[in-house]
């Protein structure tokens, strides 16, 4: 994030709240930091306008849980969203990135952790913490993976989504176009059998494409 950006901070819990605002406004100085504090501020933030992307958590009062990141994909699906939240559990994490969201944070992490994840998500990318990825692949259901279906260039650019790189920058450090990048994106969830992004690093992780 090294652009003026406009970072949405949503948490009913006002320490939590403030603590996340003012790591945000201290490692990202040409950014504003808005907050929330309920889904009714949420939405009012967003009907302003201007947002470039949200933090906010998946239990916070009106929020609903799934319904209101569902609700917030469909009102609003070009914002960049991260839920954050003390609930680890490998489901209602896959449910949750299973929404289309770009990040999932454990209100756990490290300040540190949580710049690096929201600039990884300002850039383009997602975020999924390590030991999450790590439940979700023992979670998940077997399905079939035959990597022998993917080519070398399309475990080049696997490798990459691993890594949580934006279509973008696959592109510049594979020497592709962002087109040649998303047919191959194609080709691997076709052939991995995944749904998206993130269920596709996790079959990877299976079948020992990545560490």
């Amino acid at each position: 994030m090294k652009i003026p950006m406009r970072v949405l901070v949503a948490d009913d819990h006002p320490l939590v709240r403030d603590a996340l605002a003012r790591t945000l406004a201290g490692a990202l100085p040409l950014s504003e930091v808005l907050q929330a504090q309920d889904w009714a501020g949420v939405q009012a933030r967003l009907r302003d306008g201007g947002v470039d992307l949200a933090l906010v958590d998946l239990h916070m009062p009106g929020m609903n849980g799934l319904d209101g990141v569902r609700a917030l994909r469909q009102a609003h699906p070009a914002l960049p969203i991260v839920i954050a939240s003390g609930d680890g559990d490998p489901a209602t994490i896959r449910n949750v990135l299973a929404l289309g969201v770009r990040g999932y944070l454990p209100k756990s992490e490290n300040p540190d952790v949580l710049v690096q994840a929201l600039t990884l998500v300002g850039a383009g990318g997602t975020y999924v913490p390590a030991r999450a990825m790590d439940d979700l692949a023992a979670a998940a259901t077997p399905a079939r993976s035959d990597v022998h279906g993917l080519t070398p260039r399309q475990l080049d650019v696997l490798r990459c989504l691993v890594r949580g790189l934006p279509n973008k920058l696959i592109a510049r450090e594979l020497a592709l176009t962002e087109g040649t990048v998303k047919i191959h994106i194609a080709a691997i969830l076709r052939v991995l059998g995944a749904r998206n992004r993130t269920e596709a690093v996790v079959r990877a992780r299976e079948a020992g494409l990545a560490p």
